[in-house]
């Protein structure tokens, strides 16, 4: 029998986004579905719509953990001050929760907001933070004065290595490229630091 009141609100949210987490995990996020979280949980699907406004508002809410996921991960390395060594260690830390977290990496980045649905400013905080951490990592190739490039840098470093880890993921990398996605991604951030230094002695 489904429980009724045996947790508070965020003790349930807390629930909810676990077994989100879970199914996701093991199923891939086609099978997340209010039904099936609520079966993990022992409440009724009713219950679930207390908490969240549809399903893509808890894939949201899921998207955001993972991203807590990934900024914790990526923010415990600790920065050297070189530009190309810290954004390889950034790029080997990603890949391994990518490695480690197909599921949930696929839920963040393949899944699209529907456009009625406004994206949560809590949300858009979220995945600030961690361009910060590569923008940081970039920011002795610029000059204080250059935030505006650094951040536009960033922003085409990162578009970059996803779009080859999306080929990975998504088993296609072979059609483009014999080499492996980490040697790829690694050439891909040489080539992008060296290319900035080029034009900085010009």
């Amino acid at each position: 029998m489904a429980r009724r009141s045996d947790h508070n609100r965020e003790e349930l949210y807390a629930l909810a986004i676990g077994a989100a987490r879970q199914i996701v995990e093991s199923d891939g996020i086609k099978a997340l579905t209010a039904r099936n979280v609520a079966d993990v949980i022992g409440y009724s699907p009713g219950t679930l719509y207390n908490l969240f406004d549809n399903l893509d508002d808890l894939i949201v809410h899921l998207n955001g953990s993972t991203l807590d996921d990934l900024f914790d991960k990526v923010s415990a390395l600790e920065q050297s001050g070189d530009p190309e060594s810290d954004c390889k260690a950034l790029l080997g830390s990603y890949l391994d929760y990518l490695n480690d977290h197909p599921g949930l990496w696929y839920a963040l980045f393949d899944y699209a907001i529907p456009t009625t649905m406004t994206v949560p400013s809590w949300y858009v905080r979220k995945i600030e933070r961690l361009m910060e951490i590569l923008r940081v990592a970039i920011a002795p190739l610029y000059a204080d004065t250059q935030m505006d490039e650094t951040a536009r840098a960033a922003s085409v470093l990162w578009a970059g290595l996803h779009g080859i880890t999306s080929l990975s993921n998504d088993g296609k990398l072979q059609l483009v490229s014999e080499d492996d996605v980490e040697d790829l991604a690694s050439f891909l951030v040489t080539t992008f630091i060296a290319g900035i230094q080029s034009r900085a002695r010009q």
